[in-house]
């Protein structure tokens, strides 16, 4: 999608400053405008519960911030994964101009492909060298985590459903379930 200014031009941060708050999440790649409608209470809760864990488990040098705290690389690019993890010296109070550390998206039946696919591929173009995906599906949730490998893609350190354990040392030492995300959910 792109802005009719006479020539045709990308969208900038600057343009998402004056974005509707209509629940919906703005997102730019490359200039090129992402919206994505707004969550529902699987994708929420799990959201609430593993920011919950990681601020626990999270070391001094590192802050844990859930959307819609912006990842803002560039003028054209603007992310807001659902929850990120950065260093805190990186961090201004309005947002992260650097790649996160980690990146993590929860995954919805309107999201799984961006998030899957095109989010994932920029996260590495960025530069950040942790990348999950959380599906808070009720039946067989799960975690997928992937590390930055030669500067360029991702490889997968892990994969777990439901009740599994799920753990990781980098970051910062993190260990869990799937099923823990969504427990709450469940009756």
């Amino acid at each position: 999608m792109r802005i009719e200014t006479g020539a045709e031009r990308p969208f900038s941060v600057h343009d998402l400053d004056g974005s509707p708050e209509d629940g919906r999440r703005y997102e730019l790649i490359d200039g090129d405008l992402l919206v994505s409608a707004a969550p529902g209470w699987p994708h929420q809760a799990a959201v609430v519960e593993l920011a919950s864990q990681l601020h626990i488990a999270c070391t001094p040098e590192f802050r844990v911030l859930p959307a819609p705290f912006a990842v803002r690389p560039d003028p054209f690019t603007e992310l807001r994964p659902d929850i990120l993890v950065a260093r805190h010296d990186d961090l201004t109070l309005r947002n992260l101009p650097v790649a996160p550390e980690l990146a993590i998206e929860v995954v919805s039946s309107s999201s799984r492909l961006k998030d899957t696919t095109l989010k994932k591929a920029v996260y590495a173009k960025l530069g950040t060298r942790f990348f999950w995906l959380v599906d808070p599906d009720l039946e067989e949730p799960g975690i997928a985590a992937w590390e930055l490998v030669g500067g360029s893609g991702y490889q997968r350190i892990a994969r777990v459903r439901d009740d599994e354990v799920f753990e990781v040392q980098r970051p910062f030492p993190v260990k869990l379930t799937a099923a823990d995300l969504v427990a709450g959910l469940r009756p």
